[in-house]
């Protein structure tokens, strides 16, 4: 795996990875920024992998949900420097004809198993998660 970034004006910069594809980044404190700041970008990445496990679990089952989004909320530490993630909360909601436990069980998996950006971010924030299938909330019967 590699990335380049190429800085273009103040704090905005590109960053390409080895197949071609381009992210703007930029600090999320100035007057329009042109891209995400990093730290939104762990958040995505969260997303990104877990959304990657829970379609391969679910696709495995043959279970095909109408749609899938992720939400991410984090909290940062106050006045630290480095102001690392302390909390995260990924909200998983799903639609369509399908069982909100294998769903659970899906979300699960991946936060808790497979994510490697969950896993890597567990050293410094707690992460949990919540699952919402057709509206309702679901929580698991452990």
């Amino acid at each position: 795996m590699k990335i380049e970034l190429t800085h273009q004006s103040d704090y905005h910069a590109t960053i390409t990875d080895n197949r071609g594809y381009t992210i703007d980044i930029d600090n999320k404190s100035v007057d329009n920024p042109k891209g995400a700041s990093p730290m939104e970008l762990l958040l995505m990445g969260l997303a990104g992998c877990s959304s990657i496990d829970i379609v391969h679990i679910l696709d495995k089952q043959k279970i095909k949900p109408d749609s899938l989004k992720i939400e991410v909320h984090g909290n940062r530490q106050v006045d630290a420097t480095p102001a690392l993630f302390t909390d995260i909360h990924a909200t998983v909601k799903v639609t369509g004809d399908v069982k909100p436990d294998r769903i659970y069980r899906a979300a699960k998996l991946s936060f808790e198993k497979y994510c490697s950006v969950s896993k890597t971010l567990e050293a410094t924030a707690k992460i949990t998660f919540s699952v919402i299938v057709n509206d309702a909330f679901y929580e698991s019967k452990k």
